[in-house]
Parts: structure tokens; sequence; C-alpha cells
């Protein structure tokens, strides 16, 4: 205990010449400096709640295929859509709970309780003998439950920022969000090098493998997050209220915001594009690995390595696009910069993923995964060949597959084929045998043998325009709709923006994966381009609703003075 309370007070030096609390008697200088720490808290927990969400994404599909190669891509779109149903589900009671207790540290505390058990369970799942993806998607829904405190985080920040800090203080815990989205891919990728097998934690029980090491590093970082919101580091300031009451003339917080009525349009409005513009960033996180593994043939391994080192140029890409927001919001209405930096370049992004290949992406028969007895027999016979041999396999083994093939002791050497064979097959059978993962498109997905592949130049080009894209639509919904608010108590209402977001990550990926893998490439970036075109125009016809209404309260005061300063001044002795 004496070494966390000696950590804090390091914490709380941390920055003492550089604080400078405005000239008011809001608060003196240590309440700022303790407030700015607090709202640092809250910048480094929602990394770690987005983090624990990405750094799974591109290894969920891998790890179930190892635990359970019969559960599918269907199954992959429910255990992805379980963290944000769990969320989704608690996101208001949480806000209520933090609202009920005028506190967050409490409800904090529970939830990174639950994150770091949970991010444990997913990480252990070699442990279970049965049932192994219930399990998974289980565990998934549990870290959701515990992600719902990011509806108290928000709510804290405007809370505890003054009008005047709000964008940006909202723009950097955007970014933390962001980065978390984007880093973690990048830290499944670093562990990548441990490989399928990895190291024994438990000897015979339990392996530390680059799936499983994502979780423990949730685990650490969740840990530390803890201890974070103890009472001698974490101490709540509000100021919100009290700016409010200031320049009201109000005797209390509550005068400040029971006169002021709510643009309801105007709030649901900005509630649907949250969840519109988090279901489309939500694609390629579901999509991204099983996507290029399809069109590009990739291998697990590959794809984790190469989206790793993708969405590690996507958080340097959002990083600079954050900073670029408050200058940009300086020049331009928040809302103008909203639809035309943030909503405009989704659009551009979505419609870019509608292929552009001029040939089908490589195949490779799925059937031949689960013909394990057939699939056995086949093998013995060629490596208890010891010369070359004449292998015929019957046609009812393969989906009326006849081919003939010639092996040697290496596997390597293939003599004549049928008229009535695919050669993609002959491979398959020989990469089977020598336990090599089968790449490419599955048969089970008809539309791979019409539909025209991908690039890989468009699925970077759309992954950039997302990167710009995102940043500063998610970022500035989220200003506006505090500034909207205004100094009222936001718990629930935060708890209602963070749960369509959630909502979103519930429905995209089930509904993505679904249409992905039943329709298409074609279909699933069709439909989800007209969406973006849909809601940008809904918010081009009521942009001028989704200026604050403090921002209206300065316009005709600007106005006034731009008029006294277009009087020409009449010298009087001319006059007359």
């Amino acid at each position: 205990m004496n070494r966390l309370e000696r950590l804090a007070k390091r914490i709380q030096e941390i920055g003492k010449s550089t604080y400078k609390p405005p000239p008011d008697n809001l608060e003196n200088e240590q309440e700022y400096k303790e407030r700015w720490i607090s709202i640092y808290i809250i910048y480094f927990t929602m990394f770690l709640i987005s983090l624990g969400f990405s750094v799974i994404v591109t290894g969920v599909w891998p790890y179930l295929d190892k635990l359970d190669p019969t559960a599918g891509k269907e199954f992959m779109g429910y255990v992805v859509a379980a963290n944000p149903l769990g969320q989704m589900l608690f996101s208001p009671l949480v806000g209520w709970w933090a609202n009920r207790l005028g506190s967050i540290r409490i409800p904090l505390l529970v939830s990174l309780a639950v994150f770091t058990f949970s991010s444990a369970v997913y990480s252990a799942l070699e442990l279970f003998v049965e049932y192994r993806k219930y399990w998974m998607l289980w565990s998934r829904f549990l870290v959701g439950v515990s992600s719902a405190n990011i509806a108290a985080c928000r709510s804290y920040l405007s809370a505890a920022t003054r009008l005047s800090e709000r964008t940006k203080a909202v723009s950097m815990i955007s970014l933390a969000q962001v980065l978390g989205f984007v880093i973690g891919p990048a830290l499944q990728a670093t562990v990548v090098p441990l490989g399928n097998e990895g190291v024994w934690l438990i000897p015979q029980k339990l392996k530390l493998n680059m799936y499983t090491a994502a979780g423990w590093i949730n685990v650490f970082l969740s840990v530390l997050n803890f201890i974070l919101f103890l009472p001698f580091i974490f101490k709540e300031h509000r100021i919100a209220g009290r700016e409010a009451m200031l320049k009201q003339g109000k005797e209390n917080e509550k005068e400040t915001w029971m006169h002021q009525k709510l643009d309801y349009l105007s709030a649901w409005t900005l509630i649907v594009a949250f969840f519109v513009i988090v279901f489309n960033f939500m694609l390629l996180e579901t999509l991204g690995t099983p996507l290029t593994m399809d069109q590009f043939a990739w291998s697990k391994a590959e794809a984790l390595y190469y989206m790793g080192i993708l969405m590690s140029v996507g958080a340097v890409i959002a990083c600079i696009t954050f900073v670029g927001i408050n200058p940009l919001c300086k020049m331009f209405p928040e809302a103008k910069v909203m639809l035309w930096g943030g909503f405009l370049f989704m659009v551009l992004g979505r419609a870019v993923y509608i292929p552009w290949g001029n040939t089908t992406p490589q195949m490779y028969d799925d059937s031949m995964k689960y013909n394990t007895s057939t699939n056995a027999s086949i093998c013995s016979s060629i490596h208890n060949s010891n010369a070359s041999a004449i292998l015929k396999l019957n046609a009812s083994n393969y989906d009326n597959l006849n081919l003939t093939f010639s092996v040697g002791s290496n596997l390597a050497n293939t003599s004549t084929l049928n008229n009535n064979t695919n050669e993609y097959n002959l491979n398959n059978v020989i990469k089977l045998c020598n336990n090599e993962e089968l790449v490419g498109c599955p048969s089970s997905q008809e539309w791979c043998n019409y539909t025209p592949a991908m690039t890989i130049f468009q699925f970077l080009l759309g992954y950039v325009l997302t990167c710009l894209g995102y940043p500063v639509g998610v970022t500035l919904i989220q200003t506006i709709f505090s500034k909207i608010l205004g100094p009222r108590p936001q718990g629930v209402w935060m708890g209602l923006m963070t749960g369509s977001g959630c909502l979103s990550r519930v429905l995209g990926p089930v509904f993505v994966t679904f249409i992905y893998t039943e329709f298409g490439t074609i279909w699933t970036f069709s439909m989800t381009t007209v969406m973006m075109v849909v809601s940008m125009i809904w918010l081009y016809l009521f942009l001028e609703r989704l200026i604050p209404q403090e921002e209206k309260q300065e316009q005709p005061k600007e106005t006034e003075l731009q008029e006294l300063n277009n009087f020409v001044p009449i010298d009087l002795e001319e006059s007359k």
C-alpha cells in the first residue's frame, strides 16, 4: 500500500509547472491538477476498453477455427457481436448507477474486475474440454458487460471539463478509443512469432500462443487501470455545472439545465449517426481477417501479421487526423467538419471496396477439412508408399471429384489429371496430407466462383479513407452531442449514445458476416455505401439544428459587433 501511495504522489506531481487554471473562482491550482489527472485516467480507460475489444478481433477467427473447426464464420460473427451486446444492455444501467451515486469510482472498479476475469477466461479456453466455442462466446459477452463503463467515462468527461475544453477533451478521448481499436491488432501481430503451438504455461494444459497472449495483455493492463481508480490516485472534480451557474447567475446546478429545453430531434439524430458510423467501421474490424484470407489467399499467420501492420499504419493516420480536428473546428463549424470531413470520407471508403478485379479469387474445397475418415485413409496410403504410386480417388469421396495422380515420398510429384478434375483439389489433398493450411476462398461461398476478386490497392485505399473519416466523424458526433445536452447530468444520455454504438457492433458482425458469406463483397459493400449516403443526406438537411445552443447565443453578439464596425463615421463639422 505504501508503494501505491508513493506512486499516487508521483502522478500528482507530474507537470506541476505546466498546470495553470484560468483566472476565475471555479477551482484552485490543486483542484485543477487533480481534475486533469482524473481526465487522463479516463483517457487510459477508454483506450483499454477499446483495446480489449480490438486486440482479439483479427485473431478470433483463426483461434475459434483452431478450438472448434466446425464453428464456422457465422458463429464467429456471434462471438464478435457478444461484446457489444453486453455493452449495449448494461451501458444505460451503468450510466444510471453513476448518476445515482454521484461518483463513477465504484462502477469503474467493479467493471474492471469483470474485465480482468473475462479476459483471463478467453486466454484459458483450452482448459475446457467441451463447448469451447460457447465458453468463448460467454467470455466475450462478459468483456462487453465490463465495457459498459464507457457511458460513465463519457458522462464524467462532460462534467469534468469546461465548455472551452470540451472539443479538445472529447477529441483526446476519441483518439484514445480509436488508438485502442487500431493498436489492438498491432499487438496481436507482435505475438504472432509465438506461433500456433506457443509455449506451455501449465504443462499439458494451458499454452501461451499467438491467440491467448492477446487476452493476457488485457489482464495486465486492466489490473493497472484498477489501481489508477483507487481513491489516492483518482479524485473526481466536476466543473461544468459550476461554470454554467457562473454564466447564467443561477443559485444551483439544477436550475442551470432545468430551464434549458433539450432538442430531442438533434440528440436522436446524433445517436443514429453514431450508430451508422460505428457500424461501418466495425465492417473492417470484423471482416478484415477473413476478407483478406478469402480475397488474397493469405494464411492465418499472414493475415494476422499483415492486418497488424496495416492497422498500425492506420493508428498513425488517425493520430495525424486528430491533430487536425481542433484547428479545422476553429475555421469551420463543427457540424460541417463532421459532415464533409467525416461522413464523406466514410462514404468513399465504403464505395471503394466494391470489387475492381478482373479475376475471381483462388479457391479451395472446404468440405475436405471435415472428411476426416476419408482424409486419413488417403494420407495413410500416400505415406505408406515406398515408391511412386498411382492413387485413384472415388468420385463419391469429394463431390464427384475424380482424379488420378502420382506421388513420391515427398508428395511433390504429380502426373496426370482426368478431365473431370479441378487442379486445386489435388493440391489441397497434398496439403492436407502434409498438415498444411488450405488458403483461398472456400467453395461453400458460391459467389467466389463468379464475383471479381478485390485488389490489394483498393483494399488499402478504402482503409486509408476510413482512417481519415472515422476519427473526425466519431469525435465531433460526441462533442456536439455533449454540448447539445448542456450542463444536465449526462449519464443516461451517454449510455444511450454508447448503446447505439454497441447496437451497431452487435448487428454489424452478424449482419455483415451473413451478407458477406451468403452473397459476397458486391452486396456487402453496396449496402453499407447506401447506408452511409442516406445518413449523410439526413445530417445535411438538419445541419443547422446541430449547432449547440451556446454557440447560437454567441453568434448574435458577434453579428452586432460586425454591424457596428461597418458604420461609416461622419464628420459633423463637414456636414454643416
